[in-house]
């Protein structure tokens, strides 16, 4: 950002949170340490009551001028506003302001809404805890920590591996964990203790093997979330390879954002030519790029080409020929539930599983309040040609309900994907689509006398 003086002498120019003015002329600058504004003696007395009530009331108006429905879902929304108006008053710190704007904007009854950020006062005191990335629990027989299971990931992407699955320090299940850089892992309540700030750090782990104990070296990892669910999503795949015998492709999409496009290049190319695929997208956060993804599996192969030596290939290339089901659950939300919806309403399969989150009413982030945070207002319903409004309040209901209960999950089954293994081994075996084989070569010698 940048802003030229009145008399077009100076330019006062933003660079990340510091201001510069330097003379508006084209000239290079050689150094901006000495023409940085000192903001540091500028203070603002505030008053914070005043200030949270600008901001509720902020929300509040934004609510009504970016809100889908001009009506509001009939709501009285002046009434709203004077029935939490009063309980400003009461809020003591930004997170019961957004407590409150929250209760406000939940009487729309739309689910796409989020309150959250803003000026919040947090210390630098956090205590990081990172993770070995696996799973273990405490064994004073043993002398340690022994491992239960250790995270897998796809080994083509070795940067996602879990500390302990590097193959070079030969640990598996069952090992002991004794120590911790000469701590022993039984002379604190955690062995987490041991590991605090610790992440991207070199840290001494003495393993005991069977009867013989060793020093290795690991580096923990900041977040063993996605440690987990790429060992969650690593094991579906695997199981689909083994019990479709390589028949049928496995895709998971954790969202649907602009990231989310190198899961799907990563993870569809490589079975583009199977004769079945599962789409999961259990706990999709949502995004949007539906569109692309649908517009991806909706290509026809129209012509085939044959080499001399080589399988034949398709033109649309990498258009799918296969069976296709999409796998949703309670978690599938927002832009994955519009892409479960269209794969239906395309053609282009069933779905099983649950009935999804159910919010579709799009939104974006635009309506931010003066110190930052936000209100998200529900901006665009979505209907369908019927006339109706689509997917919020209700979700997507699957063609196939199959649910995955509580203790048979904990034990390692996945009754929904094996429904999808199950329905497309069917309709491979009645439906092959197989690749067309080439026709005999034309005969158009001369034969001589």
């Amino acid at each position: 950002q940048f802003e030229l003086s009145g008399d077009g002498q100076k330019l006062l120019f933003r660079k990340n949170d510091h201001l510069y003015v330097i003379d508006a002329k084209p000239s290079k600058v050689d150094s901006l340490s000495d023409r940085m504004v000192d903001l540091s003696g500028w203070t603002f007395p505030i008053d914070v009551r005043e200030d949270w009530r600008q901001i509720f009331i902020d929300a509040w108006r934004m609510e009504r001028d970016y809100f889908y429905d001009p009506n509001m879902h009939g709501v009285d929304w002046e009434g709203v506003r004077d029935k939490y108006l009063p309980l400003v008053d009461r809020v003591t710190t930004r997170d019961e302001l957004s407590d409150l704007i929250g209760r406000v904007v939940g009487e729309l009854s739309a689910l796409h809404t989020s309150v959250r950020g803003g000026d919040l006062r947090a210390g630098q005191d956090d205590i990081q805890v990172p993770t070995l990335g696996a799973r273990m629990f405490r064994d004073p027989a043993a002398g340690g920590y022994r491992l239960d299971h250790i995270y897998q990931t796809d080994p083509d992407y070795p940067d996602e591996m879990s500390p302990l699955a590097d193959p070079d320090l030969e640990i598996d299940v069952g090992d002991v964990i004794t120590a911790v850089n000469g701590v022993g892992t039984l002379e604190v309540t955690d062995i987490g203790a041991l590991l605090r700030h610790q992440a991207g750090r070199q840290v001494l782990l003495t393993v005991r093997s069977g009867g013989s104990a060793r020093d290795v070296i690991v580096v923990p990892a900041s977040s063993e979330y996605n440690m987990r669910y790429g060992d969650w999503e690593y094991s579906r795949r695997q199981l689909v390879e083994a019990a479709g015998e390589g028949k049928i492709g496995y895709v998971h999409l954790r969202a649907m954002s602009s990231g989310n496009v190198t899961e799907w290049y990563r993870q569809f190319y490589p079975v583009f030519n199977r004769q079945g695929l599962i789409l999961d997208v259990r706990h999709n956060r949502g995004g949007n790029i539906d569109s692309w993804i649908l517009e991806k599996l909706m290509r026809r192969a129209w012509m085939y080409w044959k080499s001399r030596v080589g399988e034949p290939y398709w033109n649309m290339q990498y258009a799918f020929r296969g069976h296709m089901v999409v796998l949703v659950d309670h978690e599938t939300a927002s832009d994955g539930e519009a892409f479960a919806d269209g794969f239906r309403r395309l053609g282009l399969g069933p779905v099983i599983g649950v009935r999804t989150w159910g919010g579709e009413i799009w939104l974006s982030s635009s309506n931010r309040l003066t110190d930052g945070g936000l209100a998200r207002a529900p901006m665009s319903g979505v209907y369908g040609p019927e006339g109706e409004w689509l997917i919020e309040q209700i979700g997507v209901l699957p063609d196939q309900v199959v649910d995955n209960l509580p203790h048979a999950t904990f034990n390692g089954e996945d009754a929904q994907l094996d429904a999808a293994i199950e329905y497309l081994q069917r309709r491979i075996e009645e439906d092959p689509r197989e690749v067309p084989p080439p026709p005999a070569h034309p005969n158009r010698g001369f034969r001589y006398p």
